[in-house]
């Protein structure tokens, strides 16, 4: 029973939390997506790291969301924009296997083979930016953050992997014990 309930809290994941997520003003997103990624990359910025991508634009999309970000380095420092001029290099995935990504549990290399993570644009951009995002040691991250990182990447493995048990109805255990 438990095991369906999670397939069926990962397989709807992005359709449950698609509406609350859109009445989220555009700044707020902006502003907590900016934090986020200041906590996860703060050693890399603190060491220059992400110059590669001064005055280009990184996309992030989130297909089954229809969320879509902006992100580029200038001034030494990382800024969210609602919509650039170009975007020079495109990651889009859908909710699940971006927290897979993030949680460490597949591979970004794998799921573009699977044609489950997209790339577009500048190659060579696009390979910089993967090599960054492998480069991030998880255990830098606060402890809370980590834990939860963690717990959400095993749900949504486990949902998305294992197959719920199956309950004979009680007209098939009668008839089953009847044989």
């Amino acid at each position: 029973m438990i095991n369906k309930i999670r397939n069926q809290l990962v397989e709807n994941a992005a359709s449950i939390l698609r509406p609350p997520v859109h009445l989220l003003p555009q700044f707020v997103q902006k502003k907590a997506l900016l934090e986020g990624l200041k906590t996860v990359f703060s050693e890399a910025l603190e060491d220059g790291d992400f110059e590669f991508l001064e005055d280009k634009w990184l996309k992030i999309e989130v297909k089954d969301m229809q969320l879509r970000w902006y992100i580029s380095y200038q001034d030494e420092k990382l800024v969210v924009a609602e919509r650039p001029q170009v975007e020079d290099v495109s990651f889009s995935g859908n909710l699940n296997d971006l927290v897979l990504i993030a949680g460490r549990k597949e591979d970004p290399d794998t799921l573009f083979f699977q044609r489950r993570l997209s790339i577009e644009g500048d190659t060579e951009l696009g390979l910089e930016v993967k090599n960054l995002m492998d480069s991030v040691d998880l255990d830098v991250l606060p402890k809370a953050l980590k834990v939860l990182l963690d717990q959400l990447a095993d749900f949504v493995q486990k949902g998305l992997t294992e197959t719920p048990e199956i309950i004979p109805s009680e007209t098939n255990r009668v008839a089953l014990s009847e044989s």
